[in-house]
């Protein structure tokens, strides 16, 4: 069954209705842990860095 514009906008109405946005503080709450968790990977990929570049200079003795 081929839907019209006009009950297409209709749908899209409806389904808008029952979104749920989020509040201020859920929206900040987000923003701070996933910049706090990229700068904890960030911190973590940096010292594997270290590590590996420290036992290559081992191994190849320089």
């Amino acid at each position: 069954m081929k839907t019209t514009p006009a009950q297409f906008v209709r749908q899209v109405k409806q389904e808008i209705s029952k979104v749920t946005w989020p509040t201020r503080a859920e929206t900040m709450q987000g923003t701070l842990t996933v910049i706090v968790m990229s700068v904890v990977l960030a911190l973590f990929l940096f010292l594997i860095d270290l590590v590996f570049a420290a036992m290559i200079r081992l191994i190849l003795g320089g």
